[in-house]
């Protein structure tokens, strides 16, 4: 059995940016609300904090901040993946160096690989740090899918714990999740697969739904883990037309305008995404009224 990362909810935090780079005054702000609301992670310059869309130096300036201000209060782990391996070792190095209490590895995109190529790269990844790694297989935005005999072999690696699992394949979640047991712990990568996830013994989710309601994602979990299971089901279905309305758009597009609705400043994306269309920025605003964010 493997150390636990967390438990409960990590918020896959979005970045704001401005003209000059992150918005460093904005970004305190949203991890101050995560951290007010009971957060059990923090998840810094994953894909929706556009890590994609960063310099080398603002993703270095962003995780240094973010563990900074965090201070130990809850988990912060650290999206450091890349197509390159090199510079995927680079950024979990530095990570590792500034605190932070462990990794998010997505698979190589564009390139893809093998599975034996994934094991090569995450084990040159892990052999070059110490502190946890968490694999990260979303493979409608990278290609790439890690299978679950693929996880097996990656869960003998002593400091792979754990996986987000972002495919939507249920059938595939629970094969893991035989495989491997407690030699890596399945998170969550889809808002609206957080209760079936749990039941085949998921640990939490990494969450864009946390970004706005940390506090409801949380309990979603948590009463699951309590044994409310009829409160948990019944939250995990009222949250249904929000998570829609987070994913009506290519992620973080959606979270954006909600955090800007909320009265935070985050701007709009980065090229090459664009801000939200007209028709959604209205179904947004009703969707928010309708749990009583804005």
């Amino acid at each position: 059995m493997k150390d636990l990362v967390f438990k409960g909810c990590g918020t896959a935090i979005a970045t704001p940016f401005t003209n000059d780079g992150v918005n460093f005054e904005e970004f305190g702000r949203l991890l101050d609300f995560q951290l007010s609301n009971g957060i059990d992670a923090i998840i810094v310059c994953g894909t929706t904090g556009e890590s994609s869309c960063m310099t080398t130096e603002e993703k270095k300036e962003t995780i240094k901040f973010a563990i900074d201000r965090v201070n130990k209060r809850t988990k912060v782990i650290v999206g450091t993946g890349s197509n390159n391996t090199l510079t995927a070792i680079e950024m979990s190095k530095y990570a590792e160096s500034v605190g932070a209490d462990a990794l998010l590895v997505v698979t190589p995109y564009y390139n893809k690989t093998t599975s034996q190529g994934l094991i090569a790269h995450y084990t040159a990844i892990a052999n070059s740090v110490q502190i946890p790694i968490i694999l990260y297989s979303v493979p409608s935005r990278t290609g790439v899918n890690i299978d679950s005999k693929t996880c097996l072999e990656l869960s003998k690696i002593k400091n792979i714990v754990a996986i987000k699992e972002a495919s939507g394949n249920i059938s595939q979640i629970a094969k893991i999740a035989s495989l491997c047991g407690d030699d890596l712990y399945i998170y969550s990568g889809n808002d609206d697969q957080i209760l079936p996830i749990l039941s085949l013994g998921g640990k939490g989710v990494i969450s864009v739904l946390s970004n706005v309601m940390p506090k409801f994602t949380h309990e979603l979990t948590y009463n699951f883990f309590d044994g409310n299971l009829s409160v948990a089901t019944k939250m995990q279905l009222d949250a249904l037309d929000l998570i829609d309305a987070l994913f009506c758009e290519v992620n973080p597009i959606p979270v954006k305008y909600a955090l800007n609705l909320m009265g935070f400043d985050f701007g709009i994306p980065r090229l090459p995404l664009v801000e939200l269309s007209d028709s959604n920025k209205e179904k947004m605003k009703t969707v928010l009224k309708k749990y009583n964010l804005i």
